[in-house]
């Protein structure tokens, strides 16, 4: 089973949140999940989803401030051993072209 995740975690602050959210990627190297980190968040990996969690709470304690905001979404399909990216593959199939346009 694959258990598919969005995490973000961010401080509240009115200053740049990189080095914050770098701690909270960093947390994560000590879990055995893959992920990938967008400019809205980080998406993450892992067969059981106690892994998940436990890699969320540590991003989550990683971050320093007076206020720390975390969303945790999960998708756990429990008939399916879809990764992320057939998530993505699915739906470019269905466009007929890749998901993602420059501007």
């Amino acid at each position: 089973m694959t258990v598919v995740a969005f995490l973000s975690v961010a401080p509240a602050t009115d200053e740049s949140m990189g080095s914050e959210v770098a701690k909270a990627v960093a947390a994560l190297e000590e879990f055995d999940v893959s992920y990938e980190t967008t400019p809205m968040g980080t998406t993450i990996e892992a067969d059981e989803i106690g892994e998940i969690f436990a890699a969320a709470q540590a991003a989550h304690e990683a971050v320093d401030g007076d206020r720390v905001g975390t969303f945790l979404k999960i998708d756990d399909k429990r008939t399916s051993d879809a990764d992320a990216a057939a998530k993505v593959e699915a739906v470019e199939a269905a466009l007929g072209r890749e998901a993602k346009r420059e501007r």
